[in-house]
């Protein structure tokens, strides 16, 4: 399973990012923790166009640029 992880200095900034988050955003700090202790696991990235078809969403085109 290829999985992106960062080294200790990037770790300990992702730690310290969290810790100034708690207690205002608690989900975010929760994140950035998993982030900083797992990494990001590749297999379960999904793409803009996964997310958008998952919620109804029709495919960006050139006429449709910057549309959310």
């Amino acid at each position: 399973m290829p999985r992106i992880v960062f080294d200790p200095a990037e770790a300990e900034s992702l730690r310290k990012s969290a810790r100034g988050q708690f207690p205002e955003n608690p989900a975010l700090a929760y994140v950035l923790l998993q982030l900083a202790d797992e990494g990001i696991d590749l297999d379960k990235c999904r793409t803009w166009d996964d997310i958008r078809a998952e919620r109804g969403l029709p495919p960006l085109d050139d006429e449709a640029h910057d549309v959310a």
